[in-house]
């Protein structure tokens, strides 16, 4: 099993339970141009002049390359799946991950549905923190339909974790 997986997966557990702050969005500090909240959840950063930080732009192409096929373009959900942007606004960061890493069946007298594991993707796991703030900023109305205009070039830190996570 993937090593990221395997600790996604753990964190991803123990931390089910635990209550997020009210203020879920907020970047309250940075680790080379990656945001988090007060709760030290991955977030987005977008300046007044509309450029996002670097992990949001990366969460629009890889969520285009592997999510909108079922959950449409921008996350605005389909006939087929759920808005993610509004998942991502109303779930919590670690059931987010859990989701996409175990995947879900929902059955029932007026819905089937199932999402698929995507925990051995690595197309999805390197870049699943990309694609949750892309969905929160989206989500949230800070960021429009569409590939953002500008965006913060992507830090070196961010081609060492892919390389490391990718294989590379």
């Amino acid at each position: 099993m993937n090593l990221c997986r395997v600790l996604l997966l753990a964190i991803g557990s123990l931390c089910l339970a635990v209550t997020a702050s009210a203020d879920n969005i907020s970047a309250s500090y940075d680790e080379d141009g990656k945001y988090f909240t007060a709760d030290d959840v991955p977030t987005f950063k977008v300046d007044a002049d509309g450029t996002v930080d670097w992990y949001t732009f990366s969460g629009f192409r890889r969520y285009h390359a592997e999510c909108h096929v079922c959950h449409g373009p921008d996350g605005e959900g389909s006939t087929y799946a759920p808005a993610l942007k509004t998942s991502a606004m109303d779930m919590g960061y670690y059931e987010f991950v859990e989701v996409v890493v175990n995947g879900r069946k929902v059955v029932g007298a007026a819905a089937n549905s199932v999402m698929p594991a995507f925990g051995d993707n690595p197309n999805v796991m390197c870049y699943l923190d990309d694609i949750y703030v892309y969905l929160k900023a989206h989500g949230s109305d800070t960021i429009g339909r569409g590939r953002p205009g500008k965006k913060h070039p992507k830090p070196a830190s961010f081609k060492e974790a892919e390389d490391a996570c990718m294989g590379g």
